[in-house]
């Protein structure tokens, strides 16, 4: 299978490099599926539920959030009927909405998607590796099981992150990183045959403060003093995400490439 996997999509800038390069994308890599961030869609703070059916309309499968998750109050209304939009797995029980789901690909081929949130330096919620377990232990990667399963880890430490692709290893098709909007240049396949990288960016315009308008963020870090509200930076996005080419048999991976395109960061492609 072969499979798209974009970061955090933020604001218009983001959703309009979406809607501009992921038609081309699903033709030139030959795209079974697509999934994206976009905890940050909605003017960068959440997502709503007209966004997500401009996302889908698009051709994206399957949304994941992470933090910024709630910030849209009608999130919370919305997110327990549509089982494609996902929020972190170790949100206490309780929470609305879902952290996984097995979803129908091409040819009837199934596509496991799982989301946690890391601890160092974010909120305390529960633990993501248990979480993570938890979900592994009810399914099958290949061989008459599930087909390909990618675990998003939105986490702010790397070591947080490189300790999932590892704790994975072997179990999953990939383990990618999202929430630090700067794509990381360590894509590799594991020992055990599970694709990583740390961070696969964002979907936004790197002019900015990690998507966001420059004043504010300046601002606060030279005074010390809040202003206005932070604000997304709507110059052209960069288009970054990973791609993934996996075994049809194992479903382990066979090829993981970055994809950068449009905007200011050099261009990358499979």
């Amino acid at each position: 299978m072969k499979l798209l996997y974009c970061g955090d999509i933020l604001g218009r800038s983001g959703r309009e490099a979406l809607a501009k390069h992921l038609p081309d994308l699903r033709t030139r890599l030959g795209l079974d599926f697509v999934v994206v961030n976009g905890e940050n869609a909605a003017g960068g703070f959440g997502i709503t539920g007209k966004i997500c059916q401009e996302l889908y309309a698009l051709g994206v499968d399957v949304i994941v959030t992470g933090n910024h998750a709630w910030d849209q109050k009608e999130t919370l209304g919305y997110i327990d009927g549509d089982p494609k939009l996902l929020r972190p797995l170790n949100f206490p029980k309780g929470t609305p909405g879902r952290g996984a789901g097995v979803f129908t690909g091409p040819r009837g081929k199934k596509v496991a998607v799982l989301q946690v949130m890391g601890r160092t330096f974010m909120e305390p919620l529960d633990d993501p590796f248990a979480a993570i377990q938890a979900e592994l232990a009810k399914l099958r990667l290949g061989q008459g099981g599930t087909d390909l399963i990618l675990v998003d880890i939105h986490a702010e430490a790397t070591s947080e992150k490189m300790a999932m692709g590892h704790f994975c290893d072997g179990r999953v098709s990939l383990v990618c990183g999202t929430h630090s909007h700067v794509p990381t240049a360590d894509a590799q396949i594991l020992p055990g045959g599970t694709a990583y990288q740390t961070d696969a960016g964002m979907c936004g315009d790197y002019n900015s403060v990690i998507g966001m308008d420059k004043a504010e963020p300046l601002a606060r870090f030279t005074r010390k003093l809040p202003g206005g509200r932070f604000e997304p930076a709507l110059g052209e996005a960069t288009l970054c995400g990973v791609f993934l080419e996996t075994d049809d048999r194992t479903g382990l991976a066979t090829r993981i490439a970055p994809v950068r395109i449009g905007g200011r960061l050099a261009p990358a492609m499979p």
